[in-house]
């Protein structure tokens, strides 16, 4: 079981520059060779295979001698395999190119009647003496879009403290700078004010200038004000308490009337009748009334009240008291 904490292969270089001067340096006939000692290289593979036979069988020694050879026989043979895929010298043709190497993992499968079926495993780079494994597609995407992802989440948290909104200025990203002519004014007005300017350390210096926490809840507040008021103008704006809006300016509102008569729905709209333009003609009176008589306007029923007379309250009288005479 390979261990854990073993760095991944395409995320190591190797390299060994005293076996590389032993060689006589990189090149054509010996980059196979110096492949073979980097920690890249699988022992069960055909390249590993024919070394070993022609190490210790003089009849096969030749195969080592020349890359050309030696491919030959690996591809008279079916299985794993690594193969120069790129050769910047051209097998030795090209003294001066860029030195870089591409050497190919691969499975070969023979079909019979027809060509190799080669099935690419990974690649690698020899650039000089170092050694490097390339990565797959999937794990250059992965890099690539996890980079993206995080640069984008540190702009996001930048930028989430930047925009400040205020009914007065709007949207803004920055602090508002200010302006020359009023620190000039400024300056000149402290400067004419120095006699009422109060001493260091007494509450009024502490209290003059806000803080910067003050200015900011101040800030938060107007933000978030604005931002309810909007979304009740949004949800109610259309909507009213009666069928009489209020119309005017704050301190003169004015109870505006309906000038339709509200009908029910079942009845049907009448139509007013049409005005005539002609005036009407005046009518004469010629009945003279009779005058009425006394009897007759007892015998009519009035609406008059009777009239009720009060008894007058009698005074109780005394007892006589006899008078006696004398005999």
């Amino acid at each position: 079981m390979a261990n854990s904490k073993e760095p991944l292969l395409d995320e190591i270089q190797w390299k060994a520059p005293p076996l590389a001067m032993s060689m006589g340096g990189i090149t054509t006939n010996t980059v196979l060779p110096y492949f073979y000692e980097s920690p890249f290289f699988d022992a069960t593979s055909n390249n590993a295979t024919i070394t070993t036979q022609a190490t210790h069988n003089p009849a096969l020694f030749y195969l080592i001698q020349t890359r050309e050879a030696f491919e030959d026989r690996l591809r008279t043979m079916q299985g794993l395999e690594f193969m120069v895929a790129h050769d910047p010298s051209d097998n030795g043709t090209k003294i001066e190119h860029s030195g870089v190497w591409v050497i190919r993992k691969q499975n070969r499968r023979k079909r019979p009647g027809a060509e190799d079926e080669i099935t690419p495993i990974s690649s690698y780079y020899v650039v000089g003496e170092n050694i490097y494994m390339a990565s797959s597609l999937g794990n250059i995407l992965g890099a690539r879009l996890l980079t993206m992802v995080s640069s984008l989440s540190k702009v996001i948290e930048t930028a989430a403290a930047l925009p400040s909104f205020t009914p007065a200025l709007g949207h803004t990203y920055l602090p508002p700078a200010p302006k020359t002519g009023n620190l000039a004014m400024n300056t000149q007005m402290s400067q004419t004010s120095k006699e009422s300017t109060p001493m260091p350390g007494t509450q009024e210096s502490a209290s003059s200038k806000p803080s910067s926490q003050t200015l900011l809840d101040e800030d938060l507040q107007s933000t978030q004000l604005i931002h309810s008021s909007l979304n009740l103008s949004l949800r109610y704006g259309s909507e009213y308490m009666d069928e009489n809006p209020l119309v005017g300016e704050p301190g003169s509102f004015i109870i505006t009337k309906s000038r339709e008569v509200p009908q029910p729905a079942n009845q049907p709209k009448t139509k007013p009748n049409p005005v005539s333009t002609k005036s009407p003609t005046p009518q004469i009176k010629t009945d003279i009334p009779e005058p009425k008589s006394k009897s007759s306007m007892g015998t009519e029923k009035s609406p008059i009240t009777p009239i009720i007379k009060e008894k007058k309250a009698r005074r109780k009288s005394r007892p006589a008291t006899s008078v006696t005479t004398p005999k």
